[in-house]
C-alpha cells in the first residue's frame, strides 16, 4: 500500500477543494495595487508619479495612461543598467540577488533581467498551485512517491559583483524547497555540470537508479536526454527504465510538433501537462485535463495587459507602438490574439515580453500561446502566427506520417519574387516538393490573408529536409544547447542567410 502516496493525494485534493473558486478580475486589481504600493518610493515609481496613481479609484485606467510600454533594451537602457552601478530602489526596492540571463533565441548577448527575492517566492508559489493542480488529473497515489526529473540549465550560477546569474530554469532549480529535494532529480550535483552533454551522460548513468514519475524541461531537449538514455541502456523504449513515467510537464514552446517524435519515446501515453515559465515570471500553467491551454498566474505578483495584435502596431525592431492600446483582463475576449504586457515583482512595468496569447476561455483567464511578436511572419502581407505554423505542420506529419520535431522558415525573396522557405528536420525521405504542396494547401485552408498573399506577391512555398541534429548542432554553435533554449521559427532575411550557410557546410 503507498501509505505516503495516498496522503499526499488527500492533502492535495483537500487543499484544491479548500481554495475554492477564484476571481482572476478582482486578484488583478489588487496585484496591481500592491505593486504599485510596493514600486512607489523608488525611481521608478517617483518618474511615474505611483502616489498620484493610487490616489484614483480605478488605478488600472490611469496605470496605463501615465507609464508608456517598455522592451528590454528600452527599460535595460533607462533603468536597469543602474543595478549594475551600486544603485538600489531602482524599478523595485532594494537590488536584486539574481539577474536572469536570457538570449532567448536571436543568438546575440544574454539580456540579464533582473529577479528579486520576492520573484523567487512568486515562482514557488505558482509551482505549489500547479502541484495541486494534479488533484484534477486523477493520478494514482503511487505517482506521488516518484521522482521529477527537470532538465533545465545548470544550477552552477555565475558571480558578478552582488549578484548571481543564470537562467531562470537553474535559478529556480537552485532554489527548489527542502521539502521538494527528495523527489527531485537529477539531483543538486549534477544539476551543476555546466556541459550539457556531460550533465545529460551522467543523467544517463543514473538512470537505473531512480523511480521516475515526471519529467519536466523544453521538448527538443527532453527528447535528446531520452534518447540518450534508451542508447545507453540498448532499450525499446523509455518506459523500460521507467515505468512509473507518468507525466511531462513541458514549456518554453508549443508541443505540437514534438507530440509525434516524443510519443515515439514511450511504451505507453503520458499526460502531457503545459507550463509558461519565462525569464520574467512564471505565468501560467494547464490546470485541467480537458483543455491543453494554460490558466493565468492572476493572483501571484504579475499584472497582466493585453495589446490586441495588430501588425500596425508590431515596430520593426519587435517593440511596441506607445500608441497600441491595451485592456485588462475584464476587457478580453475569446478567440482573439494579443501581445501580452506584464508588470511584476521584479520591477517589470508594463513590459514587452515578447509573447502573443489568446484566451481559450475569459471566466478561467485560460490561454494559449500563439506565436512572438518577432515571429510573425507577415512578409507582402501572410500574416502568419506560430501557432499557424504549428498547425500547417501538424497537419503535413499526419498527411505524410512523418516526424518533424524541429523547423525554421523566412519569406526569402528569389528572382521571381517572394517564397516562404521551410526548413523540416527530418529523417523522412518524403517528396520535398509533395510536402511544399501540401503546405500551400493547408495554410491556404487555415488562414485568409495566406490566401490572398498568394494571389499576389507570395510565389509559394519551398521545402528542404535536413537531419534535426543540425538544428541542435546550430544552436550547439551559439552557445545555446539545452536549458531555456528555443529554436527561431521565423527568421529574417540577414539571419537565414547564415542558416542556410551553415546547413549547406553541415552536408
Amino acid at each position: 500500500m503507498n501509505i505516503i502516496g495516498n496522503f499526499i493525494k488527500g492533502v492535495i485534493n483537500v487543499t484544491d477543494k479548500i481554495t475554492g473558486d477564484d476571481n482572476p478580475i478582482e486578484e488583478q486589481k489588487e496585484v496591481l495595487k500592491n505593486l504599485l504600493q510596493s514600486g512607489k518610493d523608488t525611481s521608478f515609481g517617483k518618474a511615474y508619479g505611483f502616489d498620484s496613481i493610487l490616489e484614483n479609484e480605478d488605478i488600472q485606467t490611469i496605470f496605463k495612461l501615465n507609464v508608456p510600454y517598455f522592451d528590454y533594451n528600452e527599460i535595460n537602457v533607462k533603468w536597469w543598467h543602474k543595478l549594475h552601478e551600486d544603485q538600489t530602489d531602482v524599478t523595485w526596492p532594494g537590488s536584486p540577488d539574481y539577474f536572469a540571463l536570457s538570449s532567448g533565441t536571436t543568438g546575440k548577448s544574454s539580456k540579464r533581467i533582473p529577479v528579486t527575492d520576492e520573484m523567487i517566492d512568486s515562482i514557488k508559489q505558482a509551482g505549489i498551485k500547479q502541484v495541486l493542480a494534479l488533484s484534477n488529473f486523477d493520478l494514482p497515489a503511487d505517482f506521488f512517491e516518484t521522482g521529477i526529473l527537470m532538465l533545465g540549465s545548470s544550477t552552477d550560477l555565475i558571480e558578478n559583483n552582488d549578484h548571481l546569474e543564470g537562467e531562470i530554469s537553474g535559478i529556480s532549480a537552485s532554489n527548489i524547497p527542502s521539502w521538494f529535494s527528495g523527489y527531485y532529480k537529477p539531483g543538486k550535483e549534477i544539476a551543476k555540470i555546466e556541459d550539457w552533454d556531460d550533465r545529460v551522460a551522467k543523467i544517463a548513468e543514473k538512470a537505473p537508479d531512480w523511480n521516475i514519475g515526471a519529467l519536466s524541461g523544453i521538448p527538443s531537449w527532453i527528447e535528446l536526454m531520452l534518447k540518450e538514455v534508451i542508447k545507453k541502456h540498448n532499450l525499446n523504449n523509455i518506459h523500460d527504465i521507467w515505468p512509473n513515467l507518468q507525466v511531462y510537464t513541458s514549456g518554453g514552446v508549443a508541443f505540437r510538433p514534438y507530440e509525434k517524435s516524443f510519443n515515439a519515446l514511450m511504451g505507453k501515453p503520458v499526460a502531457v501537462i503545459d507550463t509558461y515559465l519565462a525569464s520574467e515570471g512564471f505565468i501560467a500553467f494547464q490546470s485541467r485535463p480537458e483543455t491543453d491551454a494554460m490558466k493565468l498566474v492572476t493572483d501571484n505578483g504579475i499584472y497582466f495587459e493585453f495589446v490586441p495584435f495588430n501588425p500596425d502596431y508590431i515596430l520593426d525592431d519587435g517593440s511596441l507602438s506607445q500608441d497600441a492600446p491595451s485592456l485588462s483582463l475584464s476587457e478580453v475576449e475569446k478567440g482573439q490574439n494579443y501581445v501580452l504586457i506584464i508588470s511584476t515583482v521584479s520591477g517589470a512595468w508594463r513590459y514587452l515580453i515578447g509573447d502573443t496569447v489568446e484566451f481559450t476561455d475569459v471566466d478561467r483567464a485560460e490561454i494559449k500561446i500563439t506565436g512572438r511578436t518577432k515571429f510573425f511572419l507577415n512578409t507582402v502581407g501572410s500574416q502568419l502566427s506560430v501557432n499557424k505554423l504549428d498547425d500547417a505542420l501538424k497537419d503535413i506529419m499526419e498527411s505524410f506520417d512523418m516526424e518533424i520535431p524541429e523547423y525554421t522558415l523566412c519569406a526569402k525573396k528569389y528572382e521571381d519574387g517572394f517564397y516562404h522557405t521551410w526548413y523540416l528536420g527530418t529523417t523522412s525521405k518524403q517528396d520535398s516538393k509533395e510536402v511544399a504542396k501540401k503546405l500551400d494547401v493547408s495554410l491556404k485552408a487555415a488562414n485568409k490573408n495566406y490566401k490572398v498573399a498568394r494571389s499576389k506577391a507570395l510565389k509559394g512555398v519551398k521545402v528542404f529536409m535536413v537531419d534535426p541534429e543540425i538544428f541542435y548542432t546550430w544552436n550547439n554553435r551559439n552557445k545555446k544547447k539545452g536549458g531555456q533554449v528555443k529554436m527561431e521559427r521565423v527568421m529574417k532575411e540577414e539571419k537565414f542567410a547564415e542558416w542556410e550557410d551553415f546547413v549547406k557546410k553541415q552536408n
